[in-house]
């Protein structure tokens, strides 16, 4: 529920903004001032917690938050040299994410905005990827964001500032799931995606794998058909009593992904006319989907915009980027919010809680 507030006290470029994130594995607090400026950005990652399990255990996720989210946001206040009294807002991601970690980062957000007597922002994890961006670049509107990660792939169209139309969106895995799907079947550790990435750049060969195009018009993506592609080649080798060339069908895999991406992230741009491409999302990290994207928006003369590998992954950072619209507009949220893992990023869009 929003509370909308005259904005005359927070809209000056000096407001200071403590943003939390605990919608997955990693704990994060930063403080942001102006919507642009990082004063701190403290991340602590949970993976070697959930290695063994070849996948985040949610229960263990929410506990670790419990353990760590009040350290991690007293180190995030030291080093941005500010003091607790200095706070304009406190920014949390509501969602989407796992419930028992959101209601984690959003009881501490609650706890800190009612005992400061601040604003609480109630943030949309996807768009905090989203304005990451905007953290290290200027953004020109309309653009085009593709967002990559364990839990999200869309094409993301926004005709202005903090206005959010999904124009595509997977109809199965995420890019991000399917990585994790295709190492473990590849019996490599988790996270796979960056040992899908390293597999394919070291290849000499390749392995060629179906693209799923879907509809000639449509935007949305496929990519459990792939994943079942590459259990298939694994099977059959197998059966064969042959080697398999464990690089060359990941050069297949991620050469399949990006193609798909790219097309249609570039005929997106074109269609909706937009002036940038932004990447967005954990996934935004692989150097083989970075290179790729800057190639061919090289070729057709589209400017890509991507954030340092830090912004990529969850961090705080971003959700203070994305909270500062809001607040620039004193659209603020009410001490009753619930964590909403499923929440619509077209209904976060600024013009719906006018």
């Amino acid at each position: 529920m929003e509370n909308v507030q005259s904005a005359s006290s927070v809209t000056h470029e000096d407001a200071l903004i403590l943003a939390i994130e605990t919608s997955c594995d990693e704990t994060s607090a930063a403080v942001i001032r102006g919507g642009k400026e990082i004063l701190s950005n403290v991340v602590s990652s949970q993976i070697d917690v959930h290695v063994r399990f070849g996948g985040v255990v949610p229960e263990i996720a929410s506990r670790k938050h419990v353990e760590t989210i009040t350290l991690i946001m007293e180190q995030a206040v030291k080093e941005s040299g500010c003091a607790l009294k200095d706070l304009t807002a406190i920014a949390v991601t509501q969602g989407p994410g796992l419930v028992g970690a959101l209601l984690v980062g959003i009881v501490a957000a609650k706890s800190l905005s009612l005992a400061l007597d601040i604003p609480l922002i109630g943030t949309h994890h996807i768009a905090g990827h989203i304005y990451a961006n905007e953290l290290v670049h200027q953004l020109e509107y309309p653009c085009m964001a593709l967002v990559v990660s364990g839990g999200h792939t869309e094409l993301v169209l926004l005709e202005s500032e903090g206005e959010f139309r999904v124009v595509g969106r997977t109809r199965d895995d995420a890019v991000g799931e399917a990585y994790d799907k295709v190492a473990r079947a590849l019996q490599l550790p988790y996270p796979g995606g960056p040992h899908i990435d390293r597999l394919a750049a070291e290849a000499q060969n390749v392995i060629e794998l179906p693209r799923a195009w879907l509809e000639a018009d449509s935007y949305d993506f496929s990519f459990s058909g792939l994943k079942s592609a590459v259990l298939a080649v694994i099977n059959q080798t197998r059966m064969k009593g042959l080697e398999l060339d464990e690089a060359a069908l990941a050069r297949g895999f991620q050469e399949s992904v990006i193609d798909v991406l790219v097309a249609k992230a570039l005929r997106a741009v074109k269609q909706f006319g937009a002036k940038q491409l932004l990447l967005c999302g954990g996934v935004a990290a692989n150097r083989g989907l970075r290179a790729a994207l800057t190639s061919r928006c090289g070729e057709e003369g589209v400017k890509l915009l991507i954030p340092p590998g830090s912004l990529c992954t969850d961090n705080a950072a971003m959700i203070g980027a994305a909270a500062h619209l809001k607040l620039k507009r004193g659209q603020f949220t009410e001490l009753d919010m619930k964590a909403d893992p499923a929440l619509p990023l077209e209904q976060w869009s600024l013009s719906k809680n006018e």
